[in-house]
């Protein structure tokens, strides 16, 4: 998916760049070892997709990460529905814990190189 324009709330564009700048620790972990094209693909932070903002987001693969702390323990459906109505527009998501990517960072890697590998670019 070369690029794909997924439309967006205007609203949300001020509140994405607030969440860039309040980043969690896990966030920032994984923001240090994926940007500037460290995985061969290009990485954006916090970007409002639809009515959403995913944590980080490659337009040119259409892969979403999304780095869940505690309160997605009591948001499943909430997140399972929005993951839901983005994956109709041909996104993928790969969701983490927070101590996934503190504690496992290797794993977290490895994984993504994988996603990124197997996608059809």
């Amino acid at each position: 998916m070369a690029n794909k324009i997924i439309p967006y709330r205007s609203d949300l564009k001020e509140l994405a760049r607030r969440l860039r700048s309040e980043m969690t620790p896990a966030e920032k972990t994984l923001w240090k070892v994926i940007r500037k094209k460290a995985l061969n693909v290009e990485f954006h932070r916090q970007v409002p997709l639809l009515d959403y903002i995913v944590d980080f987001y490659c337009h040119e693969i259409g892969l979403a990460i999304e780095v869940d702390g505690n309160i997605h323990n009591t948001s499943f459906l909430e997140d399972a529905k929005r993951q839901g109505r983005l994956e109709l527009y041909g996104i993928r998501f790969y969701r983490v814990q927070n101590e996934e990517v503190l504690y496992h960072l290797e794993k977290v890697l490895n994984d993504l190189k994988e996603l990124i590998e197997d996608s059809d670019r």
